[in-house]
């Protein structure tokens, strides 16, 4: 892990102190302790005496023992870590709900966005071992090992939330449900682990994004909440002040102040398990798989165990880049994800050229652009739906939204279809992407559950997912306390899916698309989708919906990923070289 090797426990933790020539995971195991001393997470009823068939004579009444074991991690920066972890799987099953909120990285982007829409600070913070400000309900012991020192042999009665029991998370979600509370805090009814107030001036709200114990902070004083978390609540912070590094992203600003999401460091720990495992880097390619690349037809042969173990690794650590914002390797990963229960040597090469691709890109990132498209040069259909079986349609909106503060927000999507992507069922992809104003903020590569025969059906069901998740968007917006523009605007490049979607008089000519074919027209009757027609070259979808060439789409991954700026001064950007064009 970032070059360092990692040891499974406590004695294998002290032979690498004494090969390495120092203490390091020693002084981690005593940091560890101690802090857990802190929060009085141990009771200490003496020595135990144990039988010749290993049962405690003298254990509490009532009580269960079990085991604890230590979990040892490097941090980005260097640190050494370790955590004392319960065998929680000794433990009876509960009923109640046994986990910490953990916040969708949509979510996550979202209150970034709106951090810079409003001019508000972002900020992270790390409450260290959180788990345990919240007491436990089990009753259960433990018998200390040599990792406790003079306490080895002791029995030790759990009484906090000690990370590993069944139930910790959920008594640490309602530890912070009380603090968030007591702050003025309310959970989003969207994503209940984002966090909202109104700012004291009123103007706009205030955000806490959580996960589990990670905290994003987006306020006009992150500064004070972290004091009153840290003095009131006594918790003990780390890492409090401006958002650097989050759940494998790392945040800096362009030289013109935007706001960059980056996984250059998780990229660099990717490429090093890569070097690691395959004994050198990977080479370097322009595109993820090669254009109109069909794996589900390859004949070598079944990869060995080692490798198959390793296709289950890299698939993991692609998935994870594509949430971290890399979708222009989403279409790619997601075909390749079929092959994990039995890949063959093919398969394993085209990860190494994924991971080549990767290396070749690492600088692309998610730059936070919050200046509002410009659309005035696309006319507004006046199209008149009241005599459809639509009538006077309107969007249905929430009634328990709350009131909407700070700046308007602009939703734009761009959807795409692959027909035949899989010629072994004869599946499909959809693809879509969503942008806030000018800020890519979600991604949708799937093989569709159905097949179809023509590209007009496959667009279709595209367009109806879309429209879905477009809904949900504006939704999530709303709930966030977000002015969302009355109309969202929806680009595809099949003319035909566009015409019969947006044309009261169009006739459904096939019964099968019938579901797609309404839902997607009555949100255009509503008025708050316009569904609009692209050229098919300029359609970013396509980054998510096929394999493609690096000519046929650099200008718009250089618009969406790789470009210091606004992407209206994009055509100032360097052009595509001879080299470039030959790979």
């Amino acid at each position: 892990m970032f070059g360092y090797q990692i040891p499974r426990d406590y004695e294998e933790a002290m032979e690498l102190d004494r090969k390495n020539g120092n203490t390091k995971w020693k002084e981690a195991i005593d940091l560890e302790l101690q802090q857990i001393d802190d929060y009085q997470t141990f009771k200490d009823v003496g020595k135990a005496e144990i039988n010749t068939k290993g049962q405690v004579m003298n254990a509490p009444e009532g009580y269960k023992k079990i085991r604890v074991h230590l979990v040892f991690a490097v941090k980005h920066d260097g640190r050494h870590k370790a955590r004392l972890v319960a065998d929680g799987h000794l433990t009876r099953n509960t009923t109640e709900g046994a986990y910490s909120g953990d916040v969708s990285l949509r979510s996550l982007r979202i209150v970034m966005f709106l951090s810079e829409l409003n001019a508000l600070k972002l900020w992270g913070a790390d409450i260290g071992n959180a788990y345990l400000e919240a007491y436990t309900e089990e009753k259960i012991f433990i018998v200390a090992g040599p990792e406790f020192g003079d306490r080895k042999g002791h029995i030790l009665i759990i009484s906090k939330a000690l990370y590993g029991l069944r139930t910790s998370g959920a008594r640490w979600h309602d530890r912070l449900f009380d603090v968030m509370r007591d702050m003025g805090f309310s959970p989003s009814k969207n994503d209940p682990d984002i966090w909202m107030r109104p700012s004291k001036d009123g103007e706009v709200y205030e955000y806490i994004a959580v996960y589990v114990d990670d905290l994003a902070i987006v306020a006009k004083d992150p500064a004070e909440i972290c004091q009153i978390l840290r003095n009131k609540f006594k918790f003990k912070l780390k890492g409090d002040g401006p958002l650097e590094y989050h759940l494998g992203c790392g945040y800096w600003r362009d030289p013109d102040g935007t706001l960059v999401a980056d996984p250059k460091k998780y990229i660099e720990k990717m490429m090093e398990w890569y070097e690691q495992e395959f004994g050198e880097k990977p080479r370097k390619f322009k595109t993820p798989l090669e254009p109109g690349d069909h794996p589900e037809i390859d004949e070598s042969l079944e990869c060995s165990e080692k490798d198959q173990s390793r296709y289950l690794t890299m698939i993991g650590q692609l998935q994870w880049l594509v949430a971290l914002g890399r979708f222009d390797i989403f279409c790619a990963t997601m075909t390749m994800s079929k092959f994990r229960p039995a890949p063959k040597e093919g398969h394993i090469s085209r990860l190494k050229r994924m991971y080549g691709y990767v290396l070749e890109t690492r600088v692309a990132a998610i730059r936070f652009r919050t200046t509002e498209p410009n659309y005035d040069h696309i006319e507004i259909p006046k199209h008149d739906w009241m005599r459809t079986v639509y009538g006077n349609v309107k969007e249905v909106t929430p009634e328990d939204i709350p009131e909407p503060k700070g700046k308007p927000v602009v939703t734009t999507s761009y959807v795409d279809a692959n027909l035949y992507h899989d010629i072994v069922t004869g599946k499909a992809v959809t693809a879509v992407l969503h942008l806030l104003n000018q800020t890519p903020i979600d991604w949708y590569s799937k093989k569709q559950s159905t097949v179809e025969t023509a590209t007009f059906g496959s667009e279709f069901s595209a367009a109806r997912t879309a429209t879905d998740q477009i809904v949900d968007l504006r939704n999530t917006l709303r709930y966030l306390g977000v002015p969302v523009k009355e109309r969202s605007y929806l680009f595809g490049d099949n003319k035909s899916v566009v015409t019969n979607a947006t044309i009261p008089t169009s006739v459904l000519s096939k019964r099968h698309h019938a579901l797609s074919y309404h839902r997607v027209r009555e949100a255009v009757a509503s008025g708050f989708l316009l569904f609009h027609w692209i050229d098919g070259k300029k359609n970013p979808a396509d980054i998510l919906s096929k394999h493609w060439t690096f000519v046929g789409v650099f200008p718009m991954l250089k618009s969406l990923l790789l470009w210091r700026g606004e992407t209206k001064d994009i055509k100032n950007a360097p052009t595509v070289s001879n080299k470039d064009k030959a790979n």
